[in-house]
């Protein structure tokens, strides 16, 4: 029997990687790899002291992931060493993930977890517990391996399905206090501008019935502004965010793998009829921060033709990568695989038909359409909403129909992308060709 050898890595560039990943260049995990390592071990020596008291209940979805590890060899083969080389790359972790069913048993403390709010500077600030779990295991050969692996994923989406009820559920409140680590506490407030959003400071908890309620919560009337809402020629933005890429000319199918930045159109439309009339055309992709307002809004006024959700793949990045950009370059490749919505909404020429695509990122990788196939839409009317967890955004559009995009591409990493807000313009349309 072959022993599993881990590959060996250096300090420089375990840190060269961290510092390229997706979730540290979104905000979602500490800009300090000390921070993550000191929150895995504080985590990892709960879960052991949990398990010490047999404090811990197995949850149905995790237990459905261990008979899945059970039953499928080649999946127990890569969950084992990718462990295996994640406690190589973290050597001098006391308390980490040893084994298979230890990595169970920090999957079900994290599936009854809520977050707790941490201000700016605070050493234990740390807001997605999978994302921080993940991160070793996600730099690993066996890693990139068995998160594409799609009955690994099923079993994993299960898991953070049953994480989402919890946050659906009036026991996920506890969090919403003004305390010094709540989410309606004076420093969150001030960070998150929670003025601009609709809470009711005089009831309990805002008067938010789950941490989800919260954390899509609905802005005041008088916030974001629809640019020209009357204008057919003017595109606004779906989301608040940041840019990750403007690209044109857009081919039917590409090499979404490939470091460039390449969008692949079969993959991300997930083989819709509507694929090739974007041949051509152009993609808008930006990203969502903690911070941002997570609901989605239309960028044009039109008729909704199809709204479906994709469920597809949630922590994986793309691999070989590691230049500072290589988080911009992840959100990218997640645009063929990752969870998506697919709303497509036809506008009056020249813009015609229009997808507008969220993207699950991680974590609860959770897409809500709030709108159904029939549906007239104007400009700045919702879409649909995030749960918890990381975000993007891709607006696609036909070959033809941009004018020009009035808001700068990104050329460099994701906190250097532009900044944009729901109903804000970035793009203008060719006007329509006059007849006779």
């Amino acid at each position: 029997m072959t022993q599993h050898t881990p590959q060996i890595r250096s300090a420089q560039h375990i840190e060269r990687r961290y510092r390229s990943s997706f979730g540290r260049a979104a905000g979602y995990l500490p800009k300090n790899r000390a921070a993550l390592d000191a929150w895995l071990e504080q985590f990892s020596r709960d879960v052991h002291e949990k398990r010490s008291r047999n404090a811990i209940v197995r949850r149905r979805s995790v237990d459905d992931l261990q008979r899945l590890i059970e039953r499928d060899g080649v999946i127990r083969m890569y969950v084992s060493r990718m462990i295996e080389d994640a406690h190589a790359l973290n050597a001098d972790a006391k308390h980490t993930v040893r084994d298979i069913p230890d990595l169970l048993d920090h999957l079900d403390c994290v599936v009854t977890s809520t977050p707790r709010y941490y201000p700016k500077g605070d050493p234990d600030r740390n807001f997605f517990p999978l994302s921080s779990l993940f991160c070793y295991m996600m730099m690993t050969e066996p890693g990139y391996a068995v998160f594409r692996d799609k009955d690994f994923n099923r079993a994993l989406l299960g898991i953070l399905r049953e994480w989402c009820a919890h946050l659906d559920s009036p026991d996920s409140r506890d969090v919403l206090n003004k305390e010094e680590h709540g989410w309606l506490s004076v420093a969150a407030k001030d960070e998150f501008k929670l003025d601009q959003f609709q809470i009711d400071w005089l009831a309990p908890h805002g008067g938010f019935a789950s941490y989800n309620a919260f954390f899509h919560r609905g802005l005041k009337k008088d916030q974001r502004p629809i640019a020209d809402k009357h204008d057919p020629r003017v595109v606004v933005s779906a989301n608040d965010g940041r840019v990750v890429r403007i690209r044109r000319n857009i081919q039917r199918s590409d090499e979404f793998w490939a470091k460039g930045q390449k969008y692949s159109l079969r993959d991300m439309l997930d083989g819709s009829d509507l694929t090739d009339s974007f041949i051509g055309g152009d993609v808008f992709q930006s990203f969502l921060s903690g911070a941002d307002y997570h609901r989605w809004h239309a960028p044009v006024t039109g008729i909704v033709r199809s709204a479906r959700v994709v469920e597809a793949l949630m922590f994986t990045e793309l691999e070989g990568v590691w230049e500072p950009s290589s988080g911009t370059e992840s959100q990218v490749y997640g645009a063929s695989v990752n969870t998506r919505g697919l709303v497509f909404i036809e506008a009056p020429e020249p813009l015609g038909m229009v997808c507008v695509m969220p993207l699950g990122m991680t974590e609860i990788s959770s897409v809500t359409l709030t709108v159904r196939p029939g549906d007239h839409v104007t400009k700045g009317d919702q879409l649909g909403y995030f749960s918890y967890g990381g975000s993007s955004m891709c607006l696609l559009f036909q070959k033809g129909a941009i004018e020009e995009f009035t808001v700068p591409d990104n050329t460099g990493d994701m906190e250097s992308g532009h900044p944009i807000q729901v109903n804000s313009q970035v793009a203008r349309a060719f006007a329509p060709k006059v007849k006779g």
